[in-house]
């Protein structure tokens, strides 16, 4: 399977959203990672560091997690200022 890198030599374009979110809520990547295990998707803290860093792509379905434990519209993690829940 090819990996398309997005821009910047990124592979999503949520990752640096969700960084600034997790920070913003005062979490660390390991609670976040956490968080999404409890939520049943199961990620460690190095996953939700590449994923912040763009190293990692992100699935539509992991990206419905991270929503709902950052408690954010999916769009908002797409960098779509205008969505609403």
């Amino acid at each position: 399977m090819k990996l398309y890198k997005y821009t910047n030599g990124k592979c999503n374009i949520s990752g640096s959203i969700i960084r600034d979110l997790r920070e913003h809520a005062d979490l660390s990547q390991e609670q976040l990672a956490a968080r999404l295990q409890l939520a049943g998707l199961s990620l460690n803290q190095k996953a939700v560091s590449r994923i912040e860093t763009g190293d990692r792509v992100v699935p539509d379905f992991e990206l419905i997690y991270f929503s709902e434990v950052l408690d954010v519209p999916v769009c908002r993690l797409l960098n779509k200022e205008s969505c609403t829940h």
